[in-house]
């Protein structure tokens, strides 16, 4: 189907309204994207009509709610080309997956002597996880450093690893930077030192197409609010003989085969033993609906809009002075940036006084803060709803700013 970005924008109710007498320029989806009504409704169905507890009863309800949320762990599972459904771990998004990595196969297969390697540009959900197992282990963590132009010094990467490096933990496009790595240069690297690979996914699962299989990682991680669903609700993916091998992490309901206060206790094979309690089955049920409204609008349509809109951006926002943009030329999603002398907080405070939404501060990535030698940045980030108009008004903000504030 072809893609129109007029049709899109009339799914998203919010996209209609007016912040401080102005309509909405919404340009922070790679901090939460919006969501279209059916995700909405989709989710208030749920729980007008058919919420009930799932995997606990055998009356209508949960019989329905069960396989409503099992439908999207297949739905999640084509998605990304998983091999099987079993692959799939719900967990509350990208930071939680990433922590029962770390806390589960780390805790099993990382020791004291081995190193894990991350990059300079990761979000702190990809950092702080593995900093905490190396102190747990008495391994080491490794960083591949950045570049000015904010790629990675892919040369310096073989040389960080030896045979006691355990694994690889990348994210795939920067959430400051809009960098996209190159995954299966830097996968078939590791793979040749037998070392296992985690992909951050939040930042490029919204962008486009995402083959797991292809990409040939060990662990993928991504959040359902970074692709227009809700909150609360992620997933996981790791390769089944990887994952039936990992020891739980949260113990409780649901994640056990057998409980016995004198014999112990016995798990449920993945994914279930890593889905303690009761899950947030309206978010899944949203999630669903998110991943469906995306397929049918097709992932290479809205690369194809993207990637045009990217670069009318980046163009435009070489007429604003005293300008200052982080990143290569070449990026997806987000354009981070200074504004002359001016703390991004200024920035971002003026623009939103003339409706438009970006965001500001460190971005959990203060790693980058520290390469480039600043307290923050303003971050604008697009998405397939997101219009040259909107793009046109962040530069005339921006040259309001300057002339405002000199």
């Amino acid at each position: 189907m072809s893609f129109s970005v007029e049709q899109v924008r009339a799914d998203f109710p919010i996209l209609n309204r007016e912040v401080n007498g102005h309509p909405l320029a919404y340009l922070d989806s790679a901090a939460s994207a919006q969501r279209p009504e059916r995700v909405i409704e989709a989710e208030a169905t749920f729980y007008r009509t058919g919420y009930a507890a799932v995997h606990r009863g055998i009356h209508t309800l949960s019989a329905q709610a069960t396989a409503q949320m099992e439908n999207v762990r297949v739905a999640a599972a084509r998605f990304i080309n998983a091999r099987t459904p079993d692959e799939i771990v719900f967990v509350r998004g990208t930071t939680q997956g990433i922590n029962l990595v770390a806390n589960s196969w780390g805790n099993r297969h990382v020791e004291a002597g081995d190193n894990i390697i991350i990059s300079e540009m990761e979000h702190h959900a990809n950092i702080v996880p593995w900093q905490m197992l190396c102190q747990r282990t008495g391994a080491e963590l490794r960083v591949i450093p950045l570049k000015p132009d904010g790629t990675l010094q892919l040369d310096v990467f073989p040389r960080l690893m030896d045979e006691r490096t355990r694994l690889l933990a990348i994210t795939q496009v920067s959430n400051v930077l809009g960098t996209e790595n190159p995954l299966q240069q830097m996968i078939a690297c590791a793979r040749l030192a037998g070392v296992k690979v985690l992909v951050d996914g939040a930042q490029a699962i919204m962008h486009h197409t995402v083959d797991v299989q292809a990409l040939d990682c060990d662990f993928y991680v991504f959040s359902s609010h970074k692709i227009y669903g809700p909150t609360g609700i992620g997933v996981l993916w790791a390769r089944e003989e990887i994952l039936q091998a990992m020891p739980p992490w949260e113990g409780g309901g649901s994640m056990i085969a057998t409980v016995s206060l004198t014999q112990g206790t016995t798990y449920a094979p993945a994914p279930g033993r890593f889905e303690a309690g009761t899950p947030n089955t309206g978010g899944i049920i949203g999630f669903g609906a998110a991943l469906e409204y995306v397929t049918q609008l097709g992932l290479d349509n809205i690369d194809a809009y993207e990637t045009s809109l990217m670069r009318y951006a980046l163009n435009a926002l070489e007429t604003v002075p005293e300008l200052t943009l982080y990143g290569p030329q070449e990026r997806r999603g987000t354009i981070a940036f200074n504004l002359g002398k001016h703390h991004a907080y200024d920035v971002g405070s003026f623009l939103d006084n003339y409706g438009i939404a970006v965001r500001t501060g460190h971005h959990c990535a203060m790693p980058v803060m520290a390469f480039y030698g600043v307290p923050a940045m303003c971050r604008a980030s697009f998405a397939m709803y997101n219009t040259e108009e909107e793009v046109d008004r962040l530069v005339a903000g921006l040259i309001r700013i300057h002339r405002l504030l000199g």
